[in-house]
């Protein structure tokens, strides 16, 4: 079961996230700013904080970096009354990996809380588990049952990051720029031609598939 910690120096905001989330079966903790909330990751393992910005002694912002200061990768979700630009700008500068701004949707925020611990837990494992397929970023393999197969570098990176993010469209030139650098002088066409051949070298296998989005890009897609 995930531990999450709510750092929000509001107490019915703190009472509503709890209820919230221990209705969708996590364990809460909760803290009233980012001092307290150091002490409470101090004695108990969490899993994800939950985080407000305007709080008294450290707020979100600084609690945010002195956690990224010590190589800290905690997934970090900041719900916030401040809706500027600016503001999520400096979220996302100080290491949040999401914002959401209150007056919050409560089966959103599940959802980004969902999104974030499953992305926390493939960036740890170094593993992708979709049904009887595993992808294992280690030795670059994919594995049903029995069946192994070593996939060149560029294609195994392919196909884990789109399945990293399944239902996410990604563009020729997010792909090229993320698997092949953006000093490559590799063109775009290259990414199609690696999605053709994830396509016919995983075309028997039910438990997903890579879909072209017309005008945009591609995304994976879990069928099961």
């Amino acid at each position: 079961m995930f531990h999450i910690l709510v750092v929000d120096d509001d107490k019915n905001t703190r009472l509503l996230f709890r209820a919230v989330l221990e209705e969708a079966g996590y364990t809460v903790s909760c803290a009233s700013d980012g001092e307290r909330a150091l002490v409470v990751m101090d004695e108990e393992h969490i899993d994800l904080v939950v985080l407000d910005i305007m709080m008294p002694h450290m707020d979100g912002y600084e609690f945010t970096k002195t956690l990224r200061d010590t190589n800290n990768n905690l997934p970090i979700l900041m719900v916030s009354a401040k809706q500027l630009p600016s503001d999520k700008h400096k979220g996302f500068a100080a290491g949040t990996d999401d914002y959401m701004t209150k007056p919050i949707d409560e089966e959103e925020m599940l959802y980004r809380i969902k999104a974030l611990l499953r992305r926390a837990r493939i960036a740890n494992e170094r593993k992708i588990v979709i049904g009887d397929v595993v992808l294992d970023y280690d030795s670059q393999t994919v594995r049903r049952g029995d069946e192994i197969q070593e996939l060149p570098q560029k294609e195994f990176l392919l196909l884990y990051k789109l399945l990293s993010y399944p239902g996410k469209i990604f563009t020729r030139i997010q792909l090229m720029d993320e698997i092949w650098g953006s000093e490559s002088e590799t063109g775009w066409e290259t990414v199609t031609v690696h999605i053709g051949r994830l396509r016919k070298r995983f075309e028997n296998y039910t438990e997903f598939k890579i879909e072209s989005v017309r005008g945009l890009g591609y995304k994976a897609v879990k069928t099961i």
